[in-house]
């Protein structure tokens, strides 16, 4: 049975970020986090918003994060731009280079032996149309919790959690998910539950 850890929770008000805290909560000491709700507020798009959550929330076991945004654009209507200017600025400024700078930070926060949980999504591995912004910031986060696992200081470990669409989350993105198996929220918060109270690293948990 897994001690009793302090986790901060990334994103706790949204629908994923609930049922992670639902979770985990009857085991372990919760702190949420949110832009704009929660015990303490952070902006993962912003670093000096990160360090000071981090501070604010004190000495923590684990790090789960159930925030990102991306836009869903067709192809066609993407041109080439420069990061501010693109639409695929969103993603890589937000959902994947906010977690990564979520981790950096965390490794220097958390207790020995602690734990990074980040988000990716089953666009990594299965692509819809308009949405070549969540593949490619999804397979990045993949990527970086593979090889940021081995670099990692005092056993701390990362993972990723990679679910498709949710059951509760079908009247917003279901017309992007034509064909596709929703899945409860909750089973995706278990992933987050395996990642944080075993003993794997650089792994990514798929929830299809």
């Amino acid at each position: 049975m897994a001690d009793r850890l302090r986790i901060l929770v990334v994103g706790a008000s949204g629908v994923l970020g609930r049922a992670i805290v639902a979770e985990l909560s009857p085991r372990h000491d919760i702190v949420s986090a949110g832009s704009k709700t929660g015990d303490i507020r952070i902006d993962i798009a912003d670093p000096a918003s990160i360090e000071a959550g981090l501070k604010a929330a004190g000495p923590l076991d684990a790090v789960a994060c159930a925030a990102g945004a991306v836009n869903f654009h067709p192809l066609s209507a993407i041109k080439p731009a420069l990061l501010e200017k693109s639409s695929y600025g969103l993603g890589l400024t937000n959902k994947l280079l906010g977690q990564v700078n979520l981790a950096l930070a965390a490794r220097d926060h958390l207790n020995d032996r602690g734990s990074i949980t980040l988000i990716a999504g089953v666009l990594s591995q299965t692509p819809i149309a308009y949405g070549s912004s969540a593949s490619m910031v999804n397979a990045a986060v993949e990527a970086f919790a593979m090889a940021a696992a081995i670099e990692m200081p005092r056993a701390i470990r990362i993972n990723a959690v990679s679910p498709t669409v949710f059951e509760e989350s079908m009247a917003d993105f279901g017309p992007f998910f034509r064909g596709h198996d929703p899945v409860p929220v909750l089973r995706a918060a278990r992933a987050f539950s395996r990642s944080i109270e075993g003993l794997q690293t650089g792994q990514t948990y798929r929830v299809i």
